[in-house]
């Protein structure tokens, strides 16, 4: 009898525990110029694709993710027509983003095209309605060079990063936010992917200490991902518009409506608006932090 293989999401060894699958069947192993990709069957949660020990989907639970990343921050804006996808090569966020008929463009760009060939391959459920559609545009290039020197502007910018390690780590800093800031056009709005704050704090106070810095309104919103170990996942917001996190679910369920009332599974207008009502542990964690009152 052949040895079972149990695959390990090892993100959390430095909080002293892993998360294991067992895989039923492997069904693509590599180490590409920039991360370790293994792919897999499990019983439960279908497909499963991990970058360096971490869970990047699922065809169980991916709907939830790819849904609030992309409809959060589209519906807010209520006219969102050039968007800006960084990262992604799965094409998940890609394919729910080209369900608002107000899109005129969709920018991809992917710093590891063997990533965008392997979902071509393997996820064609996300990537055939992607690739059929003329608004969609893939760029090969490192996220952080694209934003610091395009010339265009864009009113939604989505990062679906991996975790601030290996290739992923510059898209935590700073620098790579004022970029996003830079092409950013009037009105416009920034999401990203954040983390688990339970688990993670750190990753979603830095970037919410960097956004303070470069936008008027500096937020999150979360929802709850099985295979994201740790409770609720973090989605960063930042934007000059503060009014947009205020939308009210009348007006997101006529955009909605306006938009075709296309089919989710997760995202809703009244899903929409409470997902800004934070936790209090959360919200804690990133309340601006007050200076001490000078001593006279």
């Amino acid at each position: 009898m052949a040895k079972k293989r149990w695959i390990s999401e090892t993100l959390f060894e430095d909080r002293g525990f892993r998360i294991a699958f067992e895989a039923e069947r492997v069904l693509h192993e590599a180490r590409t110029p920039h991360q370790h990709l293994v792919l897999f069957r499990h019983r439960y949660f279908g497909k499963i694709l991990m970058l360096d020990g971490a869970t990047q989907v699922t065809t169980r639970d991916e709907f939830i993710y790819h849904e609030m990343m992309s409809h959060v921050a589209l519906f807010a804006h209520g006219k969102a027509r050039e968007v800006l996808v960084v990262g992604g090569g799965d094409c998940g966020i890609a394919r729910q983003v080209l369900k608002h008929k107000s899109v005129r463009r969709l920018t991809q760009v992917e710093i590891d095209r063997s990533v965008v060939e392997f979902s071509r391959r393997h996820f064609a459920e996300f990537t055939g309605p992607v690739f059929a559609d003329a608004r969609f545009d893939l760029i090969i290039d490192d996220g952080m060079d694209f934003v610091t020197r395009t010339d265009r502007r864009f009113d939604v910018i989505i990062v679906d990063s991996t975790d601030p390690q290996g290739p992923g780590a510059v898209l935590f800093t700073r620098k790579f936010y004022a970029g996003c800031k830079r092409c950013l056009a009037r009105g416009g709005v920034l999401v990203t992917q954040n983390g688990v704050p339970f688990f993670q704090p750190q990753e979603l106070t830095t970037s919410m200490r960097h956004f303070r810095s470069l936008f008027d309104d500096a937020a999150c919103f979360v929802a709850a991902i099985p295979t994201y170990v740790g409770g609720h996942m973090a989605m960063g917001w930042a934007t000059d518009q503060v009014r947009l996190r205020h939308v009210d679910a009348t007006t997101v369920a006529r955009r909605y409506r306006d938009a075709g009332r296309f089919e989710t599974r997760y995202w809703t207008p009244q899903v929409h608006c409470a997902a800004f009502a934070l936790p209090r542990f959360i919200a804690d964690a990133i309340a601006p932090r007050r200076r001490p009152a000078r001593q006279s």
